[in-house]
């Protein structure tokens, strides 16, 4: 029999996550794109098998799910979950930002059945486990936020050696690299551009943006910083501007210190920015 999807259960908060326990009969749960239209906000649903089995569909993949394994769907598309026996799972529930500043792509596993009898698996699955079986003792807000944090890692940390994710892992490194980029281009007069802005504007963890740039000949930082001296030299030898003080371009991108902005000028081209400006300006000239 197929049902509309319900809340058939109580929820237990710990920090910005939900968890609960779900016991079902045989029958199966439909979130249809009428769900999808009227949700207000996209949540990843962590699903960990008890006892029973599962079979979660979505985006033309099923993970069959026996005890201790794990999966996850999310709110933003249909999916339809079947229970074939009388079961048990834990879900705990994610707001979309929250699981992305942990895990990049989270849309590329799910419907993806995660055997969770070895490894980061079965830690993971355990300690969800283990977190809901003394759920009835009082968690400081600071611990609770902490425990959510710790499942948070764990996940990505198990999701790390899927093979879709092993399998897509240079061009979704590429994908984020073109985003990351963009975006740090768009705020380079940002004198609150920094690699943690970044991170957290592309909604994924500082640790993984440096990550992406961990094979490239220049870390994050460095990419930021000499995209700025690019484009001051620019602007010290651009008709337009030719006037303006070199105090006032520098802090047009984002340079807060004159005497720091002179300092990586200078190691960057060799010269002062007026002494780059007054080379510069002769041959500039020439071609006009």
């Amino acid at each position: 029999m197929a049902t509309r999807e319900q809340d058939p259960f109580e929820e237990q908060p710990i920090g910005g996550l939900r968890i609960a326990e779900v016991i079902s009969q045989p029958t199966i749960i439909q979130h249809t794109e009428a769900d999808v239209t009227c949700a207000e906000t996209v949540i990843y649903l962590f699903i960990l098998q008890i006892e029973g089995s599962s079979l979660n569909a979505q985006d033309n993949r099923v993970a069959k799910l026996g005890s201790g394994d794990f999966a996850l769907c999310t709110t933003a598309r249909p999916y339809q979950i079947t229970f074939p026996v009388p079961g048990r799972r834990i879900v705990v529930a994610i707001p979309d930002g929250l699981l992305r500043r942990h895990l990049a792509c989270p849309d590329n596993v799910v419907a993806v059945r995660m055997h969770g009898g070895r490894g980061m698996n079965m830690l993971l699955g355990n300690f969800v486990q283990s977190f809901w079986s003394c759920r009835s003792e009082a968690v400081e807000p600071v611990v609770a936020l902490r425990m959510s944090y710790t499942i948070l890692d764990l996940i990505a940390a198990a999701y790390s050696s899927a093979p879709q994710v092993r399998c897509e892992q240079s061009s979704l490194v590429a994908a984020h690299r073109v985003r990351i980029i963009g975006y740090i281009e768009a705020h380079l007069r940002d004198s609150d551009l920094t690699p943690r802005s970044v991170a957290k504007a592309c909604r994924i963890t500082a640790r993984y943006l440096h990550h992406l740039f961990a094979n490239e000949s220049e870390t994050v930082t460095e990419y930021i910083q000499r995209r700025r001296l690019e484009e001051c030299a620019r602007a010290l030898i651009a008709a337009p501007v030719r006037g303006r003080l070199v105090t006032e371009i520098a802090f047009d991108y984002g340079f807060n210190s004159l005497t720091h902005f002179g300092r990586v000028f200078r190691n960057r081209y060799g010269l002062t920015p007026s002494e780059y400006r007054r080379a510069a300006l002769p041959a500039h000239e020439a071609h006009h």
